[in-house]
């Protein structure tokens, strides 16, 4: 039985075709600009070596299966993504995740919010009814006998989001447009942890992990609302349907070389790319088939400013399995 699962997730950075405009505020890549892109996502990817991958800022998943065929160790893994949909405006790119190990089930999308967050959000007079990116649900066969769901997200980020016609230039235009974006994320937070209620039938056992860009820290309410911190608790178990951030739950953690950053913006480093996991692979869980022992930022990269290069880090989770690897009863 394979004794460690290495979990990952790498924000890109608009990997699309050439030619392709996927912002109006920036130029296509042109065939010189997007060979090199490829080739240095092909050398990233086999640096971060994880069994599972998930990615975001996907434009064209044709484009992903290119960057694979260029790897030294994912020519034969197995991918799941969807593009998006060009009837939607603006242009949103997607996510995907890629595994080395086998899938059991085929893979699933989630571009509506839940109904049961409609109703309630019908309530408000709220507009939203889809997640600016689906979610894609992916049940990974870990071993013979574990199966783990794997969602992999990027929820809104914090980019203004104005209305036809607002003037940019506007301070209070800008403001407005802000808390546009903020109650999109945490409304897309709270449709994400319906997703994770459902994938986590209470008083049961369905290991889970959450992993992409959250745009926002682990600290932050929208995030909160995804891993379920605070909620009164509807179980016994203490451990109740939580997640965790893999980052503080992590065996290994050492402080003394701690560089734990995902992104750098304006030259203010954080981390908004994070790894959630639910309590079967937390190290204190007295019953869990596997145990978090170590999570490395690999973001050397985002310094160096360079032009194919991605201005997210990549995290990187080990997960050792345990002998309780088993179906749990």
């Amino acid at each position: 039985m394979q004794q460690e699962i290495r979990f990952a997730t790498f924000n890109v950075c608009n990997l699309a075709p050439p030619g392709m405009t996927f912002y109006d505020n920036l130029p296509p890549y042109t065939p010189e600009e997007y060979e090199d892109k490829l080739n240095w996502l092909a050398r990233k990817i086999d640096e971060i070596d994880a069994d599972i991958i998930g990615f975001q800022e996907i434009f064209s998943q044709s484009c992903l299966r290119t960057v694979l065929a260029r790897t030294r160790n994912y020519r034969e893994a197995l991918h799941a993504g969807f593009d998006p949909d060009p009837a939607i405006e603006p242009l949103t790119p997607s996510v995907a995740l890629v595994s080395r190990l086998p899938f059991a089930a085929p893979p699933a999308a989630f571009h509506a919010l839940p109904p049961a967050l409609l109703a309630s959000l019908a309530k408000l007079d709220s507009p939203l009814t889809r997640f600016t990116r689906p979610l894609l649900h992916v049940q990974v066969q870990a071993t013979p006998q574990l199966t783990v769901n794997v969602l992999v997200v990027h929820l809104k980020s914090k980019r203004p989001d104005y209305l036809d016609g607002e003037d940019v230039a506007d301070p209070a235009l800008f403001d407005l447009a802000s808390l546009r974006s903020l109650y999109r994320r945490g409304t897309e937070a709270l449709g994400l942890r319906h997703v994770v209620d459902a994938l986590m039938p209470q008083g049961g056992h369905a290991p889970l992990v959450v992993m992409g860009d959250f745009n926002d820290i682990a600290e932050a309410v929208t995030t909160q609302l995804v891993t379920g911190a605070g909620r009164p608790p509807a179980e016994v178990d203490s451990f109740g349907r939580r997640l965790f951030d893999s980052y503080r739950i992590q065996a290994r953690r050492d402080f003394s070389r701690d560089v734990g950053y995902s992104h750098m913006h304006e030259g203010v480093f954080n981390t908004i790319d994070h790894i959630l996991v639910s309590k079967e692979f937390h190290p204190d869980w007295p019953d869990a088939p596997g145990a978090v022992t170590e999570v490395m930022y690999l973001n050397d990269h985002v310094q160096l400013n360079s032009a194919q290069a991605s201005d997210h880090g990549a995290v990187l989770m080990r997960l050792a399995l345990t002998d309780r690897a088993v179906p749990l009863l």
